[in-house]
């Protein structure tokens, strides 16, 4: 008798133990689902991206080991770009955890680089650029994508043939000069008003212009191609 009852504890206590082993692995988070979320996350980032997107993401540590979560969510750091070389975070707000891994974000895409030398301070032409197809998320920022973007604008520098255009690297054609007689149009709701105006500085297309009025006054707005300086009321 007293066999058979040490034999029964032995097998309980041997059955507590599996059970024990067994509850904290099934209330473990999976490795390869915190991945997937954080790799969705990149994509939706990515979406609005021209060209081909592809996102790769690294593996959780093997060596954690994290609390299931019912409503994991990703994250970046602010500052941080969702595109080229970059880290993306997962966490949980209860329980409380957070895991940062590595990724991968390529977006196959047509730049916009110089065909032939541009010289500072010249109108570029169409004819001047060209096409070259590459991953511009691992480019610097402002990387020009589209010819309407750079044509009629001015280097900032001389730029040799082959030279990717950025935006900062261009500066729009002057519309409006200093002391340019300008026509002054203020528009309003279901009205437009017109005078007469003497701009006092330079100013490219959409930026902001100061003019003085024949009566002395002096009023911003913005120029326009024509020589027009616009007042939204």
């Amino acid at each position: 008798m007293k066999l058979q009852c040490v034999a029964f504890s032995l097998l309980a206590l041997l059955m507590t133990s599996a059970q024990a082993q067994q509850t904290p692995a099934a209330q473990r988070q999976k490795p390869e689902a915190v991945r997937s979320i954080a790799e969705q996350f990149l994509k939706t980032q990515a979406a609005g991206l021209p060209g081909q997107v592809t996102v790769k993401v690294g593996g959780v540590d093997p060596r954690l080991s994290l609390a299931a979560c019912p409503a994991p969510e990703a994250f970046q750091q602010p500052g941080a770009r969702p595109w080229g070389k970059t880290t993306v975070g997962v966490r949980c707000t209860s329980p409380s955890w957070s895991v940062f891994l590595q990724a991968q974000v390529s977006v196959v895409a047509d730049y916009v680089a110089a065909a032939v030398p541009l010289a500072q301070g010249q109108p570029v032409e169409q004819s001047q650029l060209v096409l070259v197809k590459a991953d511009i998320a691992a480019m610097p920022n402002g990387i020009i994508t589209d010819m309407a973007q750079a044509i009629g604008r001015t280097p900032t520098v001389s730029l040799p043939a082959g030279t990717a255009l950025r935006l900062d690297s261009l500066r729009s054609q002057q519309v409006i000069k200093q002391g340019q007689a300008v026509r002054l149009v203020s528009r309003g709701s279901n009205f437009s008003v017109s005078s007469e105006a003497k701009a006092i500085n330079n100013a490219s297309d959409g930026q902001v212009v100061q003019v003085r009025t024949q009566g002395g006054t002096v009023v911003s707005g913005l120029a326009r191609s024509g020589g027009m300086v616009e007042i939204v009321l």
